[in-house]
């Protein structure tokens, strides 16, 4: 796992951007941390990048939102999710393993159904720092996060 300090909200945007520049069809991004930390406005400006002018909020009451971009953007926050087969009746598969980029928002509510991704954890430091940790789960996901951190 990787770690950068992040001091400003600006920062998280750029590396959310950056992020989006790096990313294919079918790529799968998990967000952790803690609440407030800073999940959506990560996906915000990684929506920005993908050419997405849409507001973006979190999906908490739906679950997912779908978002046309240079990619289209599937949009998860998982946090309302009390039983894995919740996710069966959305048909989460059909995003997993789509034409699209999935981000998801406390992604370790489901991690037991989660094919390999990239891991991006959230964590606050201070009232305007976060810590941002990135892991990847197999050989292309790390050679994503040492791009991103390049």
């Amino acid at each position: 796992m990787k770690c950068i300090n992040i001091l400003l909200e600006k920062e998280t945007k750029n590396i959310a951007t950056k992020l989006s520049k790096l990313v294919k069809k079918g790529d799968l991004i998990y967000l952790t941390g803690d609440l407030g930390a800073g999940k959506t406005l990560f996906t915000q400006a990684f929506a920005y990048g993908l050419g997405i002018r849409e507001q973006i909020t979190s999906p908490t009451f739906t679950i997912i939102k779908e978002y046309d971009g240079i990619i289209p953007l599937f949009h998860f926050d998982v946090y309302r999710i009390e039983r894995l087969v919740q996710m069966d009746d959305l048909g989460y598969d059909e995003y997993f393993f789509g034409d699209g980029v999935c981000v998801i928002e406390w992604a370790s509510i489901i991690e037991e159904i989660l094919p390999d991704g990239l891991w991006v954890e959230i964590n606050v430091v201070g009232e305007k720092e976060r810590k941002i940790c990135f892991k990847g789960t197999n050989k292309y996901y790390e050679k994503m996060v040492e791009e991103l951190l390049k």
